[in-house]
């Protein structure tokens, strides 16, 4: 997933909903879009915590798949969902309330991308696939889940940034980054509009992480994917470099409209003044255990 580059943990004025005690987060986090990717890697360090988890993916499919990828344990359980789909959202939070009696974390990773053609050669099923689940999903998914929580008397809510966050701009990337910009908007919006409730909203930004949508970058085009390599092999990180320290900072987080971003300004130039002395190949080599 290629992210914006953030200030770090920046958190906004908005209190910490000091009125209402902050409860040790033991779970279930429910983590949407978990069947592969930072989804399935920040499910695996919850599990490797003694937390519950709820693996979602699109289909019955994508979740046997991502189950299998986890292996046995008591301690998770997979539900399909289309988060573009209310009736699916309610039936993930009933099945994991059914499981575990409650919801802790609720994060908001599902994800689509449109191939990097030019926004003229864009089909509508693409876009609409993209804006459906970046968007409409997130915000449908914090309205039903925000409810439940209210009532459950705590909980907290995370959405995923990513490239377009910040307002940064880059041909073949317009939709998807679109619905990132205003997802930046909605976190900040929903933060404040549940600043004084015992919910806790925020959002997770993971920097560049070799993903699929990385190898999706590189089918899309060959000759761009070659010159993105030098950037990205200073910048990238493997999904289990960056997802343990996204739940570490996801338990211990206590306010309301935090931004907890992996790739910060300084980190970024560390890494260019890094790179006078020694190479990253951390795409090279990911590619390359890919190929094998």
């Amino acid at each position: 997933m290629v992210s914006s580059v953030l200030f770090g943990i920046n958190q906004p004025n908005l209190a910490k909903n000091a009125q209402y005690p902050i409860e040790v987060i033991v779970g279930p986090e429910v983590i949407t879009g978990s069947t592969r990717g930072i989804g399935l890697g920040m499910a695996k360090e919850f599990l490797s915590r003694g937390h519950n988890v709820v693996v979602t993916g699109t289909s019955d499919e994508s979740v046997e798949k991502g189950m299998k990828n986890i292996g046995e344990n008591e301690n998770v359980i997979g539900v399909p969902c289309l988060v573009e789909n209310t009736d699916s959202i309610e039936a993930v939070w009933n099945r994991a309330v059914e499981k575990f009696n409650t919801v802790d974390v609720w994060i908001n990773n599902a994800g689509a991308a449109t191939s990097r053609n030019g926004l003229e050669k864009l089909s509508y099923e693409e876009i609409k696939r993209t804006v459906d689940t970046n968007l409409t999903g997130t915000i449908l998914a914090t309205r039903i889940v925000s409810s439940k929580m209210l009532e459950q008397g705590s909980g907290q809510i995370y959405m995923f940034e990513g490239f377009g966050s910040n307002g940064q701009l880059q041909n073949g990337i317009t939709v998807y980054g679109s619905t990132k910009r205003a997802l930046r908007y909605f976190t900040a919006a929903a933060a404040n509009e549940y600043k004084n409730t015992p919910i806790l909203i925020g959002s997770l930004s993971p920097g560049i992480v070799t993903t699929d949508l990385l190898i999706r970058a590189s089918k899309d085009n060959s000759k761009g994917w070659e010159r993105s390599k030098k950037i990205l092999n200073l910048l990238a990180d493997r999904v289990e470099t960056v997802t343990p320290w996204l739940v570490e900072q996801t338990l211990n987080n206590t306010k309301n409209g935090a931004k907890i971003a992996w790739l910060t300004k300084r980190k970024v130039w560390g890494r260019f003044f890094g790179s006078l002395f020694s190479k990253r190949r951390v795409v090279d080599e990911w590619e390359s255990e890919l190929n094998q």
